[in-house]
């Protein structure tokens, strides 16, 4: 008599369906396999949870990036303050659509022309110096705490006239602003430009004391309004530039300067070619910049009701642009998930696109291309310590809390 067995029986499970949650910490650690199966599965995403809407092909997130009309910003571009409703005060550029916007973006423009930032070089490069002075000796530091925070800090310190010896205080001020508990949202309060009344002393000072500063060329500007009138700026609306600007040109850019430094680290014979022809540093930033953005996502609000794929996106809607989704969608950057220093950099979008382009990008470049040569002239090779490092809880910007580095 033959024994037979009966074979198991194969059962084929469907894998869930895609999640993204911009305060999920697990998804935060690694978001990229996230982005890809939303690109292929889900191009319209629809959270139920926090209720709102997301796009991650770069396609659609360029249309929607010069769509203000229909993707407005006027009620602030994160998604917490949109959901707020809160009332956002004149002449907070990343929170106005046109004609405001441009009114006021106008005001900004001469304080960032290519020739006055290129003018900033020297100063940057004296800042980063008497940083790097500090670590002479050290085998080992954090490289977030010692060199990526402070450069930054100095350099927005400069721009706005605030003493030196205050500026630590307004960064972490800004800084703290950001933060958020792990896995919680962002804590909004009545006002979208928190603890702006802090500057109020420096404007008053510099108003009896001008000088060569963003603080004293606000306080002269004249403009036409959005009623036709030619004016100056009100106090409050200088101190609403002024905070803008502190919150923006820190953070972003420290976060900037930590992903150089682990990026490098993991990829030593790119930095060896760094070092050894300093000219690739320009596109190696854009690299990082496309690689490692440290915005993730851009909030709209849908003034509209507007198509995707078949759905309809009711108007009053949040929605998500996720910008480095499109950093990695391989209809527009061939092998997208490689860090390449010599990738040919065109149509990058971390700084935006259209009408709200950074008014700070080529700031943020010349800080992070001085930052960088004066490190790689002092510290050529480095190891991270991946065991102890940590990434910042907010669900705005994505970069290092602590970066601990050995130098060799």
């Amino acid at each position: 008599m033959t024994e037979t067995h009966a074979q198991p029986s194969t059962v084929v499970t469907e894998p869930a369906p895609v999640y993204w949650d911009p305060f999920d910490r697990d998804i935060a650690g690694d978001p990229y396999p996230v982005y890809a199966r939303l690109r292929a599965e889900a191009p319209l995403y629809y959270n139920e949870k926090h209720d709102f809407y997301a796009l991650s092909r770069y396609e659609d997130i360029d249309r929607a990036l010069l769509d203000w009309k229909t993707f407005s910003s006027s009620r602030g571009p994160i998604l917490e303050i949109i959901k707020a409703g809160i009332e956002i005060p004149p002449g907070t550029l990343l929170m106005e659509d046109p004609p405001a916007h441009d009114i006021h973006r106008a005001l900004l423009r001469s304080v960032f022309t290519p020739r006055r930032v290129l003018s900033l070089e020297p100063q940057i490069r004296e800042m980063c110096t008497r940083s790097l002075d500090r670590l002479a000796g050290l085998d080992h530091f954090d490289l977030m705490t010692e060199f990526a925070n402070e450069v930054p800090m100095r350099v927005i310190g400069m721009l706005l006239g605030i003493p030196e010896e205050d500026q630590q205080a307004v960064r972490d001020r800004a800084d703290e602003n950001l933060r958020t508990e792990p896995g919680q949202q962002m804590r909004v309060s009545d006002k979208a430009i928190p603890h702006a009344d802090h500057f109020a002393q420096y404007i008053d000072w510099r108003a009896e004391h001008p000088s060569d500063d963003l603080m004293t060329e606000l306080l002269r500007a004249e403009f036409v309004d959005t009623e036709g009138v030619t004016r100056t700026l009100t106090k409050q609306e200088i101190l609403t530039y002024v905070s803008v600007v502190a919150g923006a040109g820190n953070e972003t850019t420290a976060r900037l300067l930590g992903w150089l430094g682990s990026l490098l680290a993991r990829h030593p014979d790119q930095r060896a070619e760094l070092v050894a022809d300093p000219r690739l540093i320009p596109n190696a930033i854009d690299e990082a910049l496309r690689f490692e953005p440290t915005g993730h996502a851009i909030a709209r609000y849908v003034t509209t009701d507007v198509e995707f794929y078949g759905t309809t996106v009711p108007a009053g809607s949040a929605m998500m642009l996720l910008i480095a989704s499109s950093n990695r969608d391989a209809d527009r950057w061939s092998d997208p998930d490689r860090f390449d220093i010599h990738r040919k950099m065109n149509n990058l979008r971390t700084f935006g696109f259209g009408t709200h382009f950074c008014l700070g990008a080529a700031l943020a470049r010349l800080e992070a291309k001085v930052a960088l040569e004066e490190f790689l002239a002092r510290f050529p090779s480095w190891d991270v310590d991946w065991d102890r490092i940590a990434l910042s809880s907010t669900s705005t910007v994505r970069g290092w809390e602590t970066l601990p580095i050995t130098v060799g």
